[in-house]
Formats: structure tokens, C-alpha cells, sequence
């Protein structure tokens, strides 16, 4: 069974940058989509960024376009989200989850990991 374990999340300053990754178990991670996904304080999941399996489609929520890049190296089984720019109303738990396809909902991908906490002070 697929498991995803998030790490390096913290707190930063407003304008900083962190890397999340998330680092999976199993022989097929190269076949899926994986996806970033955030929830703040006090509000639903949402969406942040996903990549196809082989890295060559990525999408972005219009909050963090330009500013946050998602990658993926297959060989090491592992998905990154690179954080610049990072502003207050960023502070949320951040989730990789793994998909069958690059989708933008919840719901669609079925496999999640425990999250990561990022936290940006003003």
C-alpha cells in the first residue's frame, strides 16, 4: 500500500520561502498524479497544485501562480512544492495526495498524507 509522508514545513516570515516534499512508498508513484493541497485555519481543503506522472502537465491555484513551482523526481519516488514569496494567508496544513489524473478536486485523488504545517508571520 502507497504511503505518503510530508516534511518541511515551519515557520517563515512573510516574503521567505520553504520546499515541501513528500516522499512515497511503492512501486507506483511514477504512474500517478500528484497534488498539493492546503487547509487554513478554520476552512475546507483546497486546492494548491498538481503535476501529471511524468512531470510534463502542471496546473496551479490563481493564489499561488507564480510563485510556488511543484516538481517531481520519479527515480527518487518523491514530489516537491518549491514556496517563494510566501505571504500570511499561506499559513495552512499542506497535504500531497496521489491521483489517477492531474484534477483539481478533493476528491479525486486517494491516497493523502498526514500534512505538514507552514506557518508565514507578517
Amino acid at each position: 500500500q502507497v504511503q505518503l509522508v510530508e516534511s518541511g514545513g515551519g515557520l517563515v516570515q512573510a516574503g521567505g520561502s520553504l520546499r515541501l516534499s513528500c516522499a512515497a512508498s511503492g512501486r507506483t508513484f511514477s504512474m500517478s498524479a500528484m497534488g498539493w493541497f492546503r487547509q487554513p485555519p478554520g476552512k475546507e481543503r483546497e486546492f494548491v497544485a498538481v503535476i501529471s506522472w511524468n512531470g510534463g502537465n502542471t496546473n496551479y491555484a490563481d493564489s499561488v501562480r507564480g510563485r510556488f513551482t511543484i516538481s517531481r523526481d520519479n527515480a527518487k519516488n518523491t514530489v516537491y512544492l518549491q514556496m517563494n514569496s510566501l505571504k500570511p494567508e499561506d499559513t495552512a496544513i499542506y497535504y500531497c495526495a496521489r491521483g489517477f489524473a492531474p484534477a483539481t478536486t478533493p476528491d479525486l485523488f486517494h491516497t493523502w498524507g498526514q500534512g505538514t504545517q507552514v506557518t508565514v508571520s507578517s
